[in-house]
């Protein structure tokens, strides 16, 4: 992190100090703006407060999503597309987020906010660590805590927002967007078709049995439907999550909304599959981060105290997770790889791939269902076949 006095910076802060100055009632003086690596189209900003209203902490983050010269060029009833609408979702999902009893916030809370700006106020989480380095850790108890405490953080999100799926629409139609669609769930229908083909193009599985697509299919339910709908930030890859001394904390909610929250602990379980990270999970680890996110919800979902039918959604979410990333990374897509080879736990597709779906036959095992073991370690082996591993 560096600090910057970039022309494009000296605009944020500008609108940033004029938005909180209308909030406020008093002028608000920002300084001392550092950059902290904001992605795509956004600029974020921990800045400091100068002239400080005493309503307001001593150091801010500010985020503003640039409108792209693609973005320029659209007619204005594309508002909705895009980055603007994941901006809008963010905005929303933060409004949500911050109603929450305070022990409950998975992240930052929105101090301020300018949706025609595409301008974002956050509280400053201050000093913390990125999970990825300590997921890197060589103590493998550290490394097995770090993990446990991020399952208890997502169980507190979770049973905290359980029923308030219907705040959140409203929330998304008073900034704007009529529709609470999953961005992932729309991808499904198309991945139902193209991993078969795939399979049968790229790895010689010429059929793909229909057990198997029916299980998919009803897996890929969980994102629009779900017996244990909560609220998700969505976008939980690894360098979306912090820790500082408040515990574990979710950055980054472009994408937030509602879905079965075993979405959420089987993305840990399966390496964050929208991305190509990976680390050393065993199942003993596995459980215990299962263990830990089910204290937490299981007073809502009492059904999850029965290991069988816990088993079972676990394999579930993991199913359509896994099928996901084949659909996202099987193919030799350049440009998708590179991005994706951007976080800190980054290996290559084909470690990742395999070691998904080996984790895959190790829950179908467990969990007793032998279509999808037999299944998942065909695929495995037609992978190490592929990259000769």
């Amino acid at each position: 992190m560096t600090a910057t006095l970039a022309d494009p910076v000296s605009e944020v802060v500008a609108a940033a100090q004029q938005l909180l100055t209308k909030r406020t009632g008093a002028p608000v003086t920002l300084v001392d703006p550092v950059d902290l690596g904001g992605s795509g189209q956004a600029i974020v900003l921990r800045v400091r407060v100068a002239e400080n209203p005493f309503q307001l902490p001593r150091t801010l983050v500010i985020k503003q999503v640039r409108e792209s010269a693609a973005e320029a060029e659209l007619p204005t009833e594309s508002e909705t597309s895009g980055s603007r609408s994941a901006f809008l979702r963010e905005a929303a999902s933060y409004q949500f987020a911050t109603a929450l009893a305070t022990d409950s916030r998975p992240g930052p809370d929105l101090l301020a906010y300018d949706l025609s700006a595409r301008l974002l106020v956050l509280s400053d989480l201050g000093d913390s660590s990125p999970i990825t380095a300590l997921l890197k850790h060589s103590d493998a108890g550290s490394v097995t805590n770090s993990l446990m405490a991020m399952a208890q953080a997502l169980g507190r999100m979770h049973a905290a927002t359980v029923g308030r799926e219907d705040d959140f629409a409203a929330l998304l139609r008073r900034v704007g967007l009529p529709h609470s669609a999953d961005g992932i769930a729309a991808q499904i229908p198309d991945a139902l078709g193209a991993v078969p083909r795939m399979f049968a193009d790229d790895l010689g599985i010429a059929e793909t049995p229909t057990s198997i697509l029916e299980r998919v299919e009803r897996s890929g339910r969980l994102f629009a439907h779900g017996a244990f709908r909560a609220f998700s930030p969505s976008d939980l890859c690894p360098d979306n999550i912090i820790v500082n001394e408040e515990g574990v904390r979710f950055l980054d909610y472009e994408w937030g909304g509602f879905r079965d929250a075993t979405l959420d602990i089987t993305y840990a379980l399966a390496s964050f599959p929208g991305c190509l990270c990976h680390f050393e999970l065993s199942a003993d680890r596995a459980q215990a981060m299962i263990d830990a996110w089910r204290a937490e919800v299981v007073g809502i979902w009492p059904h999850l105290a029965d290991d069988r039918v816990l088993a079972s959604k676990i394999l579930d979410a993991q199913l359509i997770w896994v099928w996901l990333s084949t659909y996202w990374f099987l193919p030799n897509d350049h440009t998708r790889i590179a991005a994706a080879r951007e976080h800190h736990l980054s290996v290559p597709r084909s470690a990742a791939l395999l070691s998904r779906w080996t984790v895959l036959v190790d829950q179908a095992v467990r969990t007793g269902d032998s279509d999808v073991a037999e299944f998942a370690a065909h695929v495995v082996a037609a992978l190490r076949v592929k990259w000769d591993r």
